[in-house]
């Protein structure tokens, strides 16, 4: 079996939608199992609706036509569609009532898009010569737990998969929704935005498939951001490890949890490009050929704090980091880098109302500076550990291109060296990274 995701922007309209049942086509003889995002910008526009009915304006037409006209555009009837616009029309009316939106509602509603696109793209199929069947992944076996916008499948997700795909028609082609779930309570959950890649390697690896397919609208992954770097270059070859970290430090390619399932059960997945099916793309897998360049990739998430509690209290004592570390575990804080001296430690993380709440607590342990605008850059690559001089070769281009580095990450043996700039030195510094390790 194979498991292939297309993104939103692979399904964005029929063009593209055509394009997708021609690579699915293609694939027939390997059974493949086609998870499908939301046609491009419906999700966007759903949270939008709730949002605008939380604070008292109730327009559930706008999102609807916009999804109705990619419909008839696929010559659906009408009626495939009614029964869930007048869901969503009686879910927005509860939260305009009520005037509030939680993230049980709100998953609720982003999860219209995947639930009303699998049931086109199968129409349009079935109707242009290609047999398939929606399928809303909770009916596959897809019970999650309740952490609504970031659930994930309860033990026995797999058994569950299993025998569900089992009973599918074998001459018809299964689309199934990616990004939600339901708990057992019957409650509709989302994995988190972007999710539906992470739906495709959870199923890749309940179903042992041979190998899971990302399809977006890059030729795989690139060395760095193409907005930034117009030479950026297709990646052939990247090990698990690597994918990983790149995806978890912004690069737009895979969903951050994406690579986890397929990494423990050895899945190759493959990064295509919908709109150049036949170049190769990207494979990611365990074992890979040598790399020629210094790294693999370039990559950055914006919009960062720095977070810096300096104290005497420090100087010798134990337990001063676990109380830093206890207090952004109970604010459900994510700290991406650390870095400290005898009496100060930094801390980066995304700025929420979550680390408002903590940097608060955090004040009684010392004096606390944030600064924001940050980013996190990082170079992601397997001879970092190993080459003499990689690591220096990375912080004398960041020099070269005149930008400040206020922090640095690099553990013993580590595949990526994290760098914090500002915000506006971003693009100068990864084009000077790129030109000197993989230009040079």
């Amino acid at each position: 079996m194979l498991v292939m995701k297309f993104g939103g922007s692979s399904v964005a309209n029929r063009a593209q939608i055509e394009k997708v049942r021609e690579i699915v086509r293609r694939r027939s003889p390997r059974r493949p199992l086609v998870v499908s995002s939301a046609h491009k910008g419906i999700t966007d526009a759903l949270v939008a609706a709730a949002r605008a009915a939380a604070a008292g304006h109730h327009d559930p037409d706008s999102v609807i036509e916009r999804q109705r006209a990619i419909s008839r555009e696929l010559g659906c009837d009408d009626a495939l569609l009614e029964p869930l616009y007048a869901e969503l029309r009686d879910l927005l009316r509860g939260v305009h009532l009520v005037k509030e939106l939680s993230p049980r509602s709100l998953d609720y509603l982003s999860s219209f898009g995947e639930r009303m696109s699998v049931r086109c793209i199968a129409d349009f199929f079935t109707r242009t010569g290609l047999p398939a069947d929606p399928h809303d992944v909770f009916d596959l076996g897809f019970v999650t737990d309740s952490r609504f916008g970031g659930a994930r499948p309860l033990p026995g997700f797999s058994e569950r998969a299993k025998a569900a795909v089992a009973k599918l028609p074998t001459d018809r082609i299964p689309i199934v929704t990616g990004f939600i779930g339901k708990n057992e309570r019957g409650e509709i959950t989302t994995v988190g935005r972007n999710g539906s890649d992470l739906t495709a390697t959870l199923l890749g690896a309940a179903l042992d498939a041979e190998e899971v397919e990302i399809w977006s609208d890059t030729d795989g992954v690139m060395t760095a951001d193409p907005r930034l770097v117009p030479s950026a270059r297709n990646i052939p070859h990247m090990r698990f490890d690597e994918a990983a970290e790149l995806a978890y430090f912004g690069s737009r390619v895979l969903h951050p949890s994406t690579l986890l399932p397929a990494m423990a059960q050895r899945i190759p997945v493959r990064v295509l490009n919908t709109n150049r099916p036949e170049h190769p793309g990207t494979v990611i897998e365990e074992a890979t050929p040598p790399n020629p360049h210094p790294a693999t990739s370039i990559a950055y998430t914006e919009d960062q704090a720095v977070v810096t509690i300096a104290s005497t209290r420090m100087f010798g004592e134990v337990g001063f980091l676990g109380e830093v570390f206890a207090a952004c575990a109970r604010h459900e804080v994510v700290v991406d880098m650390v870095a400290t001296s005898e009496v100060s430690i930094s801390l980066t993380a995304k700025r929420t109302p979550a680390l408002e709440r903590t940097v608060d607590e955090l004040r009684a342990l010392g004096d606390v500076e944030v600064r924001d605008g940050r980013t996190v850059l990082v170079v992601v690559g397997q001879h970092l550990a190993t080459r003499p001089g990689v690591a220096a070769e990375i912080l004398r281009a960041v020099g070269d291109a005149g930008v400040n580095v206020e922090m640095i990450g690099y553990a013993a043996g580590s595949i990526n060296l994290s760098m914090v700039v500002a915000d506006a030195a971003v693009a100068k510094a990864v084009e000077t990274l790129h030109r000197t390790l993989f230009d040079g």
